[in-house]
């Protein structure tokens, strides 16, 4: 093909046909990261023109990706990141296939790497998040915001993005429920709130909130210039919260989301209502909880193994 565009030139006709399709903006923008990285990988080996990938340079791509190390820390990517990475690429040279940019599609022999079975990060117990929580502030209308979105995290289990993107018109006071409006995978659901974070919620719209309000929005949770959180601000203030209340466990927003999921399963709740309610699309995503609640685990092998009734071992001088 000789008026074959560049790979940029045709990566923008690819996320314009996600976005028709309706692909989400959060989507294709990692897409956009990911590509716009394998397309500068290609450049620097020589590769120029789509036409120029070929099963060999995605195998070496994939060896690249194996080998890649961070330069601040060290580390190297996730299986599951890689995995990622390639299924990406391959997804776009599937599209450039169907469109008859290129006569085959190089990455349909390319295995992808076995993702790790990874358990959730970590999760409170009961009385870390009741210290995390009382440990707020409430005499400023910061503290009463900051102690509302703790109270909403841990009732709800609701995403960093679901919580920033919450309006004025998306909580029914009456029935105590939320509406989190395109949510993961663009998709609408209502959980319950929760009487106690309804209360709180209710204050800082009523104490605090019109501090903080620069001008006319229906966003709910505001900074103290009046403007929705950018995730990380967000992520930065839960951290600093958990490390004021001595709470040192690997987390912030994302950790209250789990250790919503952890405590209701200990507390008998089944999976498929845990599903619904951190708006998981599979169950298996769900059932990964299973193996941190240990809790249920411990009763029923203490209740049905024949060794746990056994006496402890006596010492000698006995």
């Amino acid at each position: 093909m000789s008026n074959l565009p560049t790979p940029t030139v045709l990566l923008t006709r690819y996320f314009n046909n996600l976005k028709m399709n309706n692909w989400s903006a959060t989507t294709i923008s990692r897409r956009d990261y990911v590509l716009n990285k394998f397309i500068t990988w290609s450049s620097e080996r020589g590769i120029e023109s789509v036409t120029e990938i070929t099963p060999e340079s995605l195998a070496a791509y994939r060896r690249w990706l194996y080998h890649y190390r961070n330069e601040r820390t060290g580390k190297s990517l996730k299986f599951c990141t890689q995995a990622s990475y390639l299924s990406t690429v391959g997804h776009w040279l599937a599209w450039l296939t169907e469109q008859g940019w290129i006569n085959s599609d190089p990455s349909t022999g390319i295995e992808l790497p076995k993702e790790e079975q990874r358990l959730p990060s970590s999760h409170l117990t009961i009385d870390e998040i009741e210290t995390l929580l009382s440990s707020v502030d409430l005499t400023t209308a910061t503290g009463l915001r900051d102690r509302a979105m703790l109270e909403l995290f841990y009732a709800t289990g609701m995403r960093r993005a679901e919580l920033i993107a919450l309006k004025l018109d998306d909580i029914n006071h009456e029935s105590g429920l939320a509406m989190i409006r395109q949510g993961k995978g663009r998709k609408d659901r209502v959980v319950p709130t929760g009487k106690r974070a309804l209360g709180w919620l209710m204050k800082y719209l009523h104490d605090g909130r019109p501090a903080l309000l620069d001008e006319d929005t229906d966003v709910i949770f505001l900074t103290s210039r009046g403007n929705a959180f950018h995730p990380v601000t967000l992520s930065q203030l839960v951290r600093s919260y958990l490390t004021a209340a001595g709470i040192t466990k690997p987390g912030s927003c994302h950790m209250l989301r789990h250790t919503t999921a952890t405590l209701m399963l200990e507390g008998g709740a089944d999976l498929r209502s845990i599903q619904t309610l951190l708006g998981h699309e599979q169950l298996n995503t769900t059932q990964i909880y299973t193996h941190v609640s240990i809790k249920r685990l411990r009763e029923v092998h203490d209740k049905t193994h024949p060794g746990a009734k056994d006496r402890p071992p006596q010492s000698d001088t006995e």
